[in-house]
C-alpha cells in the first residue's frame, strides 16, 4: 500500500484520460459523424465554442501560476507541498481538469461534433474516480481540517 501523503497516484490519470477522449472523439467523428445542429443556431454555437476556448485557456494559465505561487507541483502524481486555495481554486477545487473538461466540450461547438461533448462527460468522470477522489484523500491527509475547511467552501467541480 502506497503512503498516500507521499503522493495521491503514481500514474498521472488526467492528462492521459483528456488525451485519449480526445482521440476517441476524432476517431468516432470520422468514422460515425453524428447529426448536428443546423443554422443559424450552429453559428452562435461555433462562436460560443471559441469563447469557451479562450476561457479554458484564461482557467488554466491563471490555475498555472496560482500553482507556482502557491510553490508547489501541477503534477498530478506527485505530492502537494502547499494548499493552494486562491486564483481559480477558490471557485472550484479542480480548475485545470475542469478546464480539461470546459475544452473538449468547445471543441465539439466549434467543430460541430457531439462526440467531443459526451466524451467530455465521459472524461471528468473518469478523472474523478482515478484521480480526483485519490487526490482528495492525499490533500485531506497532507493538510487536515485546514483541506476539509476548504472542502466545505469550495465545491469540486463548479
Amino acid at each position: 500500500m502506497t503512503d498516500i501523503k507521499a503522493a495521491p497516484s503514481r500514474v498521472p490519470w488526467p492528462p492521459i484520460i483528456y488525451l485519449l477522449a480526445i482521440a476517441i472523439a476524432i476517431v468516432l467523428t470520422l468514422l460515425y459523424p453524428l447529426p448536428w445542429i443546423t443554422e443559424p443556431i450552429s453559428d452562435l454555437l461555433f462562436a460560443a465554442g471559441w469563447l469557451v476556448i479562450l476561457g479554458v485557456v484564461a482557467i488554466e494559465v491563471s490555475a498555472i501560476r496560482a500553482l507556482r505561487r502557491g510553490n508547489t507541483t501541477i503534477r498530478p502524481d506527485k505530492a502537494s507541498d502547499h494548499l493552494v486555495m486562491d486564483g481559480p481554486f477558490s471557485f472550484t477545487r479542480n480548475p485545470i481538469y475542469f478546464g480539461n473538461t470546459l475544452l473538449l466540450i468547445g471543441i465539439g461547438m466549434v467543430s460541430g461534433s457531439l462526440w467531443f461533448i459526451a466524451l467530455a462527460l465521459i472524461a471528468a468522470f473518469a478523472t474523478q474516480k482515478l484521480a480526483i477522489e485519490r487526490e482528495e484523500k492525499h490533500l485531506q491527509s497532507r493538510f487536515g481540517k485546514k483541506y476539509i475547511d476548504y472542502t466545505k467552501r469550495v465545491r469540486r467541480w463548479i
